[in-house]
């Protein structure tokens, strides 16, 4: 399209035109009638018509485009209504263009908004929702478009919700349960405009839960460090207040150094699990002979269990695992800790290694211990969880054990897996992925597994 129209000269031309048409009817009609008067009245009639003739006839082309919808190109006139439809097609073309523009702006804002893990309700200023994302109205239990235009506390009935929004504090977030069900809700309302709301709402059941392990966390390892504190505090105030026989004191100093000594191993552990939450992931590429990891787990276990138990470990696998080393010894070494110390006098232990057809291994720990009932599975690897807490601290386990078990694993890739019932017996897997498990070559051995048995275990687990 050009830039602009020179519609003036056309113009004139025009006039000049209609006045030379004008004067040619005046003149044929005095030469016809013989009448000056009538033939200036003939010439200014007919000038005046054909200037309203030409004119009315484009302006109907413009007025008739203009109609139309504007969606081919103005008339292409001379003249005036040429140029002025150019500069209506011109505006025209113009805000077709900014209304496309902002079109693809806002359709590009409301995708960001409907990616936003957060949910999104905008309400106008008697509360009906104008529109909301995805996860708002999952979060509140909303049909995203069927919704839309209705009053937001007629379809939320939470009173908390209800009177939050009517209220107008909205100086701090509402916590509330998930409308869906299980979780909670994070919900703030913040004003804009004339009287409009907007409502995001966030699921913080991950945060609360992990907020309530932190505080259950805190809770137990003050617990357990105060439990053993006052015992060694009850005898030394003994021993410096009551005379004892040498026996008395060998028995009192004996207790007191399995207390010391149950607090240094709590420690352990949760430096353990420290070092294991924020250390970087074990390299692939340094290999484990399994058979020589095993062996020092079989000689820990006959130890603890003093005969007590059948113990059985496979004698040869001929796999080696890509890994932390230490790491890998206390995650069997826990597991069949466990098995020895849940397992009566007399029952069977037996340790065994498979490679699936998918290249995927499995080093199980099976037991024909007290087992564990099915509720209890599911948060066996949680920090100080115990089946029987009574049991569990007579056998010297602090609670942390399965929980480095698991950490562990995550580090290699791995998970945990149990299987158990109670009054049969306990089954726990390690399993381990293809890519850290390769056959052994005759020369393999561990550098760490040939190392002092005092590398040790991690922490014995509960």
């Amino acid at each position: 399209m050009k830039e602009s129209l020179s519609w003036l000269p056309p113009r004139i031309v025009y006039a000049v035109a209609a006045a030379v048409v004008a004067v040619a009817m005046g003149a044929w009609v005095e030469a016809a009638f013989g009448r000056p008067y009538l033939a200036l009245l003939a010439t200014a009639v007919s000038g005046v018509a054909l200037v309203a003739i030409v004119d009315s006839l484009r302006g109907h082309q413009l007025l008739k485009w203009l109609n139309s919808g504007q969606d081919g190109a103005a008339p292409r006139d001379t003249g005036l209504f040429g140029e002025l439809g150019y500069r209506i097609e011109k505006a025209v073309r113009e805000r077709d263009r900014t209304i496309t523009r902002e079109r693809l702006q806002l359709a590009q804002f409301l995708s960001a908004i409907e990616a936003s893990p957060n949910g999104v309700l905008m309400l106008d200023e008697q509360d009906h929702i104008h529109w909301c994302n995805q996860v708002g109205a999952e979060h509140f239990a909303l049909d995203a478009r069927r919704d839309l235009r209705q009053r937001i506390t007629n379809l939320v009935r939470s009173p908390g919700f209800v009177g939050y929004l009517q209220a107008g504090q909205f100086t701090e977030p509402l916590v509330l349960p998930n409308v869906r069900g299980a979780g909670t809700l994070s919900v703030v309302v913040r004003g804009y405009g004339d009287g409009m709301k907007l409502v995001l709402s966030q699921d913080i059941t991950e945060r609360e839960r992990a907020d309530g392990m932190r505080r259950d966390f805190v809770a137990n390892v003050s617990h357990e460090i105060r439990t053993p504190l006052t015992v060694l505090s009850g005898f030394i105030e003994t021993m410096s207040s009551l005379p004892l026989s040498e026996a008395e004191r060998r028995r009192v100093l004996q207790l007191m150094g399995q207390q010391t000594q149950r607090m240094q191993t709590l420690v352990s552990d949760l430096l353990t699990l420290a070092q294991l939450e924020g250390g970087r992931r074990p390299a692939a590429d340094h290999w484990v002979a399994l058979d020589a990891l095993l062996k020092r787990v079989a000689s820990d276990a006959n130890a603890l269990s003093g005969g007590k138990h059948a113990i059985r470990v496979q004698a040869s696998t001929r796999a080696e695992l890509a890994g932390a080393e230490p790491e890998l010894l206390s995650a069997v070494a826990n597991l069949v800790t466990n098995a020895v110390r849940y397992t009566p006098a007399g029952g069977e232990i037996d340790v065994t290694w498979r490679q699936l057809p998918d290249g995927v291994g499995e080093l199980s720990v099976c037991d024909t211990g007290v087992g564990i009932a099915r509720e209890h599975i599911p948060r066996l690897t949680e920090r100080f969880y115990r089946v029987d807490g009574s049991r569990s601290r007579e056998t010297g386990g602090t609670g942390l054990g399965l929980s480095i078990v698991k950490h562990v694993l995550q580090r290699h890739g791995g998970q945990l897996q149990v299987e158990s019932e109670p009054g049969k017996g306990s089954k726990f897997k390690l399993v381990l992925p293809a890519s850290r498990i390769r056959q052994a070559s005759d020369n393999a051995i561990g550098a760490e597994a040939a190392s002092s048995i005092a590398v040790g275990v991690a922490a014995a687990a509960d």
